[in-house]
């Protein structure tokens, strides 16, 4: 394969070389996205694929085409999580020795996983792109071959292969859009499915904190950012790659930004309504989908490209994404110290629906004969929400919403 670009007929060969590695995951339709939007939208649940995302089809066909001498050194990758996993499994399968850099902080279970499959995992810096970084000079050292999780013409074909599916599971379909990150996804699913269907429209979605395409296409070439924290760890990339740009600037149709409340959202969405449990990088279409649901021409495909969540992560991003639609309260409230007043207030709480999560009593700090309440509650929506609030209110309380 060219080292310099990546044609459909790559797409095909990897799909060959994928064929009893790779699975064909479903297609499922959302009957609640498709209401918002006004016509059919569906979930391509690449979050069910071996190794818990789309990254296994890349790394696989990379590595499955390396020279026997080059299985020998073994490889070395740099990744948040998914690539280490779709690496580390492809590295099993092919029969080479895998080492993995990780940034501090990756989540524990996409440690342990990407060590199950057999690689041997480094921390390096806080970032991806210093992992990168590491991974390459650990590569320059060793002479083990760098697998890099977006920036190569078989790791593309290899995402690609998700196009090709797509297009075959509804060849009807208007828009694609996807997470963007370092751009292999989006890259080789808009090469496949355009080549099949050119009139589809391609959107990727970056989370607003880690967003350097926006600010590259406009340059017309890869730009540096520093990513800022985002629970959409996946996507978290600096800057794009040179392969993936290219092509993202000649067949991506648009570029969105989500903001982490829009991806908590989309994350409890996925959970309760599509019972689909899915990390926060790999909502970010359904996020852009709730965010700006008239952009999208149906039929929609939002791919949900990975599952491999922190279950503690995956706690609060559910809090969060309650109180972002308005279903979960957190408020202070000055009560006198005097017996019965606190009982009171979650009998009143009661008689309002509100459930009681969590109570905090702190008496440091307040006048004599005060104490605050710190309560954390549970609701049925924005509008149940606002009428607890008003009714308290009005019973005299003095209510500080945080």
């Amino acid at each position: 394969m060219s080292e310099s670009r990546v044609t459909y007929e790559d797409v095909v060969a990897a799909r060959e070389s994928l064929a009893d590695v790779a699975l064909r995951t479903p297609l499922l339709h959302s009957h609640v996205l498709s209401g918002i939007v006004g016509g059919p939208v569906h979930l391509k649940c690449e979050h069910l694929q071996r190794s818990g995302s789309f990254k296994i089809r890349g790394a696989y066909v990379r590595i499955a085409g390396l020279t026997e001498s080059e299985r020998r050194r073994g490889v070395v990758a740099a990744s948040a999580g998914n690539h280490a996993q779709g690496v580390a499994l492809a590295s099993g399968l092919v029969g080479t020795s895998s080492t993995v850099y990780m940034p501090q902080g990756a989540p524990l279970p996409k440690v342990a996983a990407t060590r199950s499959y057999g690689a041997e995992v480094i921390f390096a810096g806080d970032t991806v792109d210093v992992a990168l970084e590491r991974a390459g000079e650990h590569a320059e050292r060793t002479g083990a071959v760098f697998i890099h999780p977006f920036d190569h013409p078989d790791v593309i074909a290899g995402q690609g292969t998700i196009g090709l599916e797509i297009v075959e599971q509804l060849p009807e379909v208007g828009t694609i859009v996807m997470s963007l990150g370092g751009g292999g996804l989006a890259a080789g699913v808009a090469l496949a499915a355009k080549s099949l269907r050119p009139g589809v429209r391609i959107v990727g979605v970056q989370a607003e904190r880690a967003a350097a395409y926006p600010a590259s296409l406009a340059a017309g070439h890869p730009v540096e950012v520093r990513p800022a924290s985002t629970m959409a760890d996946g996507i978290a990339v600096g800057r794009p790659g040179e392969l993936p740009f290219e092509l993202i600037h000649y067949l991506v149709d648009n570029v969105v930004t989500v903001t982490e409340s829009q991806i908590s959202q989309a994350l409890v969405l996925c959970l309760e309504r599509a019972k689909q449990v899915v990390e926060p990088a790999g909502v970010a279409g359904v996020a852009a989908i709730l965010a700006h649901p008239r952009v999208f021409e149906p039929p929609v495909v939002a791919v949900l490209s990975g599952g491999n969540v922190d279950p503690l992560l995956l706690a609060k991003v559910l809090r969060h994404g309650l109180a972002a639609a308005g279903r979960y309260l957190t408020m202070r409230v000055p009560l006198s110290d005097r017996p019965g007043a606190l009982a009171r207030l979650l009998a009143r709480l009661a008689e309002l629906g509100a459930n009681v999560l969590d109570v905090v009593h702190e008496r440091l700090g307040m006048h004599p004969g005060e104490v605050e309440v710190q309560l954390q509650l549970e609701t049925r929506g924005p509008a149940h929400s606002a009428e607890v609030l008003g009714s308290l209110r009005t019973d005299g309380y003095k209510i500080v919403c945080t």
